[in-house]
């Protein structure tokens, strides 16, 4: 299984082995990684998953989609150009080494 660090508003590190086809938020839901609310489970309607995604780990990621831009507009910590929902992001073999930092301040 592919390994996925979550960078902690603290500034440690978790890192979890992650089923192929499991969502980055929903791996954090079931490990209760802090700071990824998911308040409307991964249906892309809520943007309390956002995380920056690591420059180096971003170039393993599909573009986000439309919808994904539009949800990252309400987004309640700064928006980046890393930014993305961890709802969107679905682990595969090439996203192994995955790094995402959680922001200050979700929903």
């Amino acid at each position: 299984m592919p390994i996925v660090t979550y960078i902690l508003r603290d500034d440690s590190r978790r890192e979890i082995d992650i089923p192929i086809g499991t969502s980055v938020m929903e791996a954090a839901i079931q490990h209760n990684v802090r700071g990824i609310d998911a308040e409307c489970g991964g249906c892309l309607s809520c943007a309390t998953c956002h995380v920056y995604v690591d420059d180096a780990s971003s170039a393993t990621l599909a573009p986000a989609e439309a919808e994904e831009l539009d949800m990252l507009d309400g987004v309640a910590d700064e928006r980046r150009p890393e930014s993305r929902l961890s709802c969107q992001i679905v682990v595969t073999p090439d996203t192994a080494g995955l790094v995402v930092r959680i922001p200050s301040r979700q929903g």
